[in-house]
């Protein structure tokens, strides 16, 4: 059996369900996993209609019934299409930022959690959101990171972007640059690279993952001279991690780290701050890159870009990025299972 794979709508004024529409009906993801389309119907057949893209949707109540979607299944042809309850009316503006969309996009969110963890999908890809529509929504979380993480009852979760040449996972998130110092903590960081070299064992199936940790301050602070965050609370850590004989290495300067970067050295790398490893890799992989959630119960990634309101609606979004994400969906399910069938043999 396909994988089943629930792929939100996303912001609907932005380009998410654009990249979603392009990339299930694109030839490489005709036999690779079963979509479910989780927001409005009207939604996605406004957008089919207006970007000439031909598609059947049928629109299913699941309620977390396994059964229902292999009834579905068999209707070929058909791509199931998942409302959440309490959507309401839908008021389309390509372009615009508002609360509606932003609400409906957390209700989109919330529901594919749900599908997730009772089993009726097997991973979960996100549309790209407006951070700007989700807090005019209500919605309190700084990113679709951190209410995944709620959402799903994970207790250790580590935002990452991959590419074929890279992984790069977070110590901090979305938060200000003024504040990166003061989260960053031994405790904090032990957590973030545990997550990742877990991520890397069970969900890219590497047995023995090598990990570069960057400092946080230039030159990866001069052995103190120019911050001392690197030689009190970073370097420690990765004693502790080599001390238990799991390879990691650092803490690197980053600007020459990424000047030398060779794929074959590292299985990934473990930033400080957000633009401090998504910037490197964007400039390499940009429209190719996915965002993976590693830690979280569920499976979930998303492409590596926003809603791009400036071209909403207008037919030339790219969904490379897209497709990456539901293909390393699908790899990272598959990984999975198979790492949980071999634990119960």
């Amino acid at each position: 059996m396909k994988p089943r794979i629930a792929i939100t709508v996303g912001d609907y004024n932005g380009i998410g369900p654009e990249v979603v529409l392009k990339g299930i009906t694109h030839p490489s993801l005709s036999n690779v996993c079963t979509p479910i389309l989780v927001g409005p119907e009207d939604v996605f057949s406004f957008y089919a209609k207006r970007l000439g893209i031909r598609i059947r949707l049928s629109s299913v109540d699941m309620n977390g019934n396994t059964k229902e979607m292999r009834l579905r299944e068999r209707r070929d042809g058909f791509v199931a299409c998942v409302t959440p309850i309490g959507t309401g009316r839908v008021r389309i503006a390509p372009g615009r930022i508002a609360a509606g969309a932003g609400r409906l996009a957390a209700l989109a969110i919330e529901k594919a959690v749900e599908l997730a963890c009772t089993g009726a999908v097997h991973g979960i890809v996100t549309a790209p959101v407006s951070k700007q529509a989700l807090h005019r929504a209500g919605v309190k979380f700084p990113g679709q990171t951190e209410m995944l993480q709620y959402l799903s009852s994970s207790r250790h979760v580590a935002m990452m972007l991959v590419s074929d040449t890279m992984r790069v996972g977070l110590a901090t998130m979305h938060i200000p640059i003024r504040e990166v110092s003061r989260m960053l903590t031994r405790s904090l960081l032990r957590d973030r690279i545990s997550v990742i070299h877990r991520a890397l064992v069970t969900d890219w199936r590497i047995r023995s993952p090598r990990l570069a940790v960057l400092g946080l301050n230039p030159h990866a602070g001069e052995g103190g001279d120019i911050g001392k965050e690197d030689k009190l609370v970073i370097a420690p850590v990765i004693r502790k991690f080599r001390e238990s004989n799991i390879h990691v290495d650092g803490p690197f300067p980053a600007d020459s780290f990424f000047g030398r970067f060779s794929p074959d050295t590292y299985d990934a790398v473990v930033a400080m701050y957000h633009d401090q490893g998504l910037i490197p890799l964007k400039m390499s992989s940009f429209g190719k890159a996915v965002h993976v959630s590693a830690g979280l119960s569920i499976v979930r990634t998303s492409p590596d870009h926003g809603t791009a309101f400036d071209i909403a609606g207008k037919g030339i979004a790219d969904p490379g990025s897209m497709i990456e994400a539901i293909t390393l969906a699908v790899r990272i399910s598959r990984n999975r299972r198979m790492m949980q069938r071999a634990g119960k043999q």
